[in-house]
This record gives C-alpha cells, sequence and structure tokens, in this order.
C-alpha cells in the first residue's frame, strides 16, 4: 500500500467534527478503496476545550488555520472555517503556497 494520505483539517464544528468522526470511522474501508490510508495529523479551531464528541487527542493542534497551513506535516489542508473569515482565507493561500491540495 502506497505511503498514507495526511490530511489537516481546519474547522471543528459541524461539519468538521463529523468529517473527522466518518475518516476516523471508515478508516479501513477508506483505505482498501484509496488504496492508502487516511490519516487526520492536524486540526485548528478556535476553541480546544470544546467537546466536539470526537477523539482529537492524537493529533496535533494549531491554535490558527494559518499556522497549521504553513507549519503541519500533510498533504491535504481542509478549510472547513465558518462564515467569510479572513483566517480562512490567510490560510488557503499560505497551504497553496506550499503546493498543498487544497
Amino acid at each position: 500500500m502506497a505511503d498514507s494520505l495526511r490530511i489537516g483539517i481546519a474547522g471543528l464544528g459541524t461539519v468538521g467534527s463529523s468529517l473527522v468522526r466518518i475518516l476516523q470511522q471508515r478508516s479501513n474501508e477508506l483505505a482498501i478503496t484509496c488504496g492508502r490510508a487516511i490519516e487526520i495529523i492536524a486540526v485548528s479551531a478556535r476553541d480546544r476545550s470544546r467537546d466536539r464528541g470526537i477523539d482529537i487527542s492524537g493529533i496535533t493542534w494549531f491554535d490558527t488555520p494559518e499556522d497549521m497551513a504553513e507549519k503541519a506535516d500533510i498533504d491535504v489542508f481542509v478549510e472547513l472555517v465558518g462564515g467569510a473569515s479572513s483566517a480562512a482565507e490567510k490560510a488557503v493561500r499560505a497551504a497553496l503556497s506550499r503546493g498543498l491540495h487544497v
């Protein structure tokens, strides 16, 4: 099997938390279908202490999406920050400048 696909998720609201849950619950099925494991390497959200009903204990936390886009060892940057946020735009620009898939 190929190297894993490393993902960073910015925004852990309803959609972001659901994406984490789905990727965690279906990791074996997705690895078989995609031919490689999909790993959530990094996450970023406004409130680290909020209970989202998902296990992110083994995932690297970044305080800002831009910081994650600039520093995380990821292949794909998933932007799910709500609203018309300049933080989201800065993070996407940072990810694209690193050659990450967005």
